[in-house]
């Protein structure tokens, strides 16, 4: 059996753990594994790599992905979908294995059901892919905004002076919860809640008035604020890209205050580097199940993290919602921080 394995939209930490143990498991049942570069892009092109065991020997511990990914929706394309058909045809692809969030996954599971054999594992930093607990390197994107955050608690108390942290997230404020409160911040702004601007400065004033020398504020980037959207132009899947909106609360800030805090926007920094050891073995146990679902001509599914286990699910029923933050966590989460 020869199966090729693909990576799509935005990258992160555990990438190349998952294509490691798909190599490896593969091999223990006498199958060839094939890479796909750049994602569907390398399927439309028939760019591939063959990947041996020694191609990944030393590959786990590593960030990215090896096999290189991008924004890629076939179906934008004139005959897309055929064309990618024609190359599994032509490459003798017997199967696939997709990694990638909604959007890679979703024209996977539009592919199965044009023939394609197929399975799905869930990769985003946004955490926000419905049906699975952890999507493979969210925890290292945590792991890397709580140091972060930490690391600025010195420089703003040395200068007493606010600032306003954005991390990445899109339409899921996991990142802006977890890290938030790990890191130690004073406030907490979610794209699950409209930011109100009027109680976080009521908020920072207050903190000032009891003597605290600054405030740090978690701000996710797909929040809505009542000025508007700072959204740029939209991706081949018609997503606006988020970036920049702790700079446009920071000057909605200074209206209200007349002090604008200072602004970091962590950007790629927090999907870049090694991955945690939880990122780490993640990869590791979905890629191996991956291809476990290929041996049982489990297509159409999506590897899923459900209390501890791996649980394969159908991928339209991981695609029917977004997995995003309960808002009686995010209070609880608010509340602990404004105590502070």
């Amino acid at each position: 059996m020869r199966v090729g394995i693909m990576t799509g939209g935005g990258d992160s930490s555990g990438i190349n753990a998952a294509i490691w143990a798909v190599v490896r498991r593969a091999h223990h049942y006498g199958w060839e594994v094939i890479g796909l570069r750049r994602g569907w892009a390398g399927l439309l092109e028939r760019d591939t790599v063959p990947l041996s065991l020694e191609a990944v020997a030393d590959i786990p511990y590593t960030g990215g992905t090896i096999i290189q990914t991008s924004r890629t929706n076939v179906f934008k394309i004139e005959k897309g979908p055929e064309k990618v058909l024609e190359s599994i045809r032509a490459l003798g692809l017997d199967a696939l294995i997709a990694m990638g969030g909604d959007d890679t996954l979703g024209v996977a599971h539009r592919l199965c059901q044009m023939g394609l054999p197929a399975v799905g594992l869930p990769q985003t930093i946004d955490n926000d892919i419905g049906e699975t607990d952890f999507s493979i390197g969210y925890d290292t994107a945590v792991s890397i905004c709580t140091e972060a955050i930490r690391r600025m608690h010195s420089t703003n108390y040395s200068h007493q002076q606010d600032m306003l942290v954005e991390v990445m997230g899109r339409d899921a404020g996991w990142i802006a919860v977890n890290a938030g409160l790990a890191g130690g911040c004073h406030y907490l702004c979610v794209p699950e809640v409209p930011v109100d601007v009027a109680d976080l400065c009521k908020h920072l004033e207050a903190r000032r008035a009891a003597g605290a020398p600054y405030s740090m504020v978690c701000v996710s980037e797909g929040v809505t604020l009542s000025s508007g959207s700072v959204a740029g132009e939209t991706d081949a899947f018609g997503h606006a890209k988020p970036g920049g909106v702790a700079n446009a609360l920071a000057d909605d800030i200074k209206k209200e205050t007349g002090v604008k805090p200072r602004v970091v926007i962590l950007s790629y920094l927090q999907r870049s580097g090694p991955p945690s050891s939880f990122d780490c073995l993640l990869g590791m146990r979905m890629g191996a199940r991956a291809v476990d679902l290929l041996h049982e001509k489990a297509y159409d599914r999506m590897v899923a993290a459900k209390g501890g286990t791996l649980v394969p699910v159908p991928l339209a029923e991981a695609l029917a919602r977004n997995r995003t933050v309960d808002i009686e966590l995010y209070r609880l989460a608010q509340q602990l921080c404004r105590e502070a």
